[in-house]
């Protein structure tokens, strides 16, 4: 018995994303069910860390729904038994949608790993022969990902923007990659910060394509779905909680000034052997 049925279409309409629906383009992306959620359990998302597949985006938004989520199991299981058919498929959708585009004057964005981490441009040009560079101008892709072997490779591609994902397991490769003048996007939980590691960090929910138009920069997203509960490291606090730490971390050493000074006076030896502990505090 077949693992999958052939859906009538492979991308979905970007409105249907809280959002892409606030981008200034047309825009189609392409959710496939992530990790080893497929008939196979194969990884469909290599590099993704325990945090991050706890709080997929796949329970956010729509994805929440069982007819969204089988809809997703399907597409996976037809990508994976089918992977010829499925990548031609997408192939046709694609220039479809861009030669709509075209005709109107109007230029398209596509995100084809919606909830996946695939090398589509190399599949779509080993599979289709087609090559998304001969779409452009009309055409732009972009995706997050975790894998920085594909941010290296893609850096200079004219219509092909990448955004690498930060997790639990991979903050020094994260900073690496703005290091080299890539983007990065954190989970924040609470209120964004200005600043990361000493990097800007812009506000990525404005607008699914705030990759494209912003460079070495932080995208801070705000905690979705199951990621509002997660306790792995994968998401980090966010300005809000930061500042709440901060002015517990000043009360107690106001505290322990105040104790100090008290015990100075009552009793003159007092401190003198003591390690002074502002230095801990400053650390914090």
């Amino acid at each position: 018995m077949r693992k999958y049925t052939i859906p009538k279409n492979l991308l979905s309409k970007g409105f249907t994303n809280a959002k892409t629906k606030k981008n200034n383009l047309k825009t189609f992306i392409l959710y496939l069910a992530p990790y080893n959620q497929n008939a196979k359990k194969i990884n469909i998302c290599p590099m993704a860390s325990k945090g991050c597949a706890a709080a997929c985006l796949f329970t956010a938004g729509r994805g929440k729904f069982s007819n969204v989520q089988s809809s997703r199991i399907n597409k996976t299981n037809y990508f994976i038994y089918n992977k010829s058919l499925f990548i031609n498929q997408l192939a046709k959708e694609i220039i479809r949608e861009t030669a709509k585009a075209k005709k109107v004057g109007e230029k398209i964005a596509f995100r084809l790993n919606g909830t996946s981490d695939i090398d589509f441009v190399y599949l779509l040009k080993k599979y289709a022969s087609l090559d998304i560079n001969d779409l452009n101008p009309t055409a732009i892709f972009y995706d997050y990902t975790k894998i920085s072997g594909k941010v290296k490779k893609y850096k200079d591609h004219p219509n092909y923007f990448l955004t690498f994902s930060r997790a639990e397991d991979n903050e020094s490769i994260a900073q690496t990659v703005l290091n080299d003048g890539g983007n990065v996007s954190i989970v924040f939980r609470g209120e964004l910060p200005n600043y990361w590691r000493g990097y800007k960090v812009v506000d990525g929910d404005t607008s699914d394509l705030v990759m494209i138009y912003n460079k070495n920069v932080v995208l801070g997203l705000r905690a979705k779905g199951d990621a509002k509960k997660d306790k792995s490291g994968f998401v980090v606090f966010g300005a809000e909680t930061k500042d709440k730490q901060h002015r517990q971390q000043v009360k107690l050493l106001r505290l322990h000034n105040q104790d100090r000074d008290y015990n100075s006076q009552m009793y003159p030896t007092f401190g003198k052997t003591s390690k002074n502990i502002e230095p801990i505090f400053n650390k914090l």
